[in-house]
């Protein structure tokens, strides 16, 4: 494999990228993608090439991907207002299709690009080789859910063809009905299940910070637990961080906040002494 011709001129260098390569070489990583990523041209395009340049290095990767601000695009657009319980879309019958034509759109569009890039990936959505069953959370929620079981058989047989799969952050109760999962969530649920080496959050913030506002590279559970005690990791950073914690603590080796807002932060996380973001391990 000639990795030169792989990697783009602007990512980490190629000494970097072979002394890492190895690491990953038969471990799987989950990408979790939402935010900027989704709405800056240039950012998604800079993520599905980071995409499909870690396939073309012959790395087992699963995207999970979000869509808030498409999802509010298409209510906005419909006249519903969205309400909101401790982060979470409450979401009724109209909302829900919405929101599950809203996921399908940007799904496709990643599997599209990635397919252009020469990179073959699979749709999964609710529609598409559902893999997620759902309990639902509460019923003042409404359509909204937790997994309680991820079909891995699926993913294995796409990885297994050299093939990513993009997955929509939602799935199928005991009901047979749809359900809208925050996709962190989803994806936690996901790295937990296949026991994946790495679990990367892509987000719009630089990672952890401390007390002083100076990024972390890397603290452990204890730290983690420690800074949301004392108010230093607050708001919507925290369901992100107990999304880590669980992951760490059932499986996943660990867990990266990773700012999506950089150029070429997948790779630079992966392959690059520095990282892109607070790698959080056990």
């Amino acid at each position: 494999m000639n990795i030169e011709n792989i990697l783009p001129e602007d990512g980490p260098s190629i000494e970097e990228v072979k002394k890492y390569i190895n690491k990953y070489n038969k471990e799987i990583i989950v990408v979790k993608c939402g935010g900027s990523v989704l709405l800056d041209q240039n950012l998604f395009d800079q993520f599905i090439e980071d995409i499909s340049i870690l396939n073309k290095l012959g790395l087992n990767l699963i995207v999970v991907h979000g869509g808030g601000k498409n999802i509010k695009k298409k209510l906005n657009e419909n006249n519903i207002e969205s309400k909101f319980i401790d982060g979470l879309r409450v979401t009724d019958k109209n909302t829900i299709t919405i929101v599950e034509q809203a996921l399908t759109e940007i799904n496709l569009e990643i599997v599209e690009k990635l397919k252009n890039k020469n990179c073959n990936a699979q749709s999964i959505t609710t529609k598409i080789k559902n893999i997620i069953i759902v309990y639902p959370e509460n019923k003042d929620l409404g359509f909204v859910g937790s997994p309680k079981e991820i079909k891995n058989n699926i993913l294995f047989e796409i990885l297994k063809k050299k093939e990513v799969p993009v997955i929509m952050p939602m799935g199928i109760g005991d009901d047979k009905k749809t359900y809208n999962i925050n996709a962190d969530i989803a994806a936690g649920a996901i790295a937990k299940k296949l026991n994946s080496r790495r679990l990367l959050l892509m987000t719009d913030v630089e990672g952890v910070m401390d007390e002083n506002n100076k990024i972390l590279s890397e603290i452990n559970s204890k730290t983690a637990i420690l800074l949301m005690n004392n108010r230093t990791i607050s708001g919507g950073m925290i369901p992100k961080i107990n999304t880590c914690l669980d992951a760490i603590n059932n499986g996943v080796t660990g867990v990266v906040i990773v700012d999506g807002r950089k150029s070429h932060s997948i790779l630079f996380e992966l392959f690059s002494d520095k990282g892109a973001g607070t790698l959080i391990r056990k």
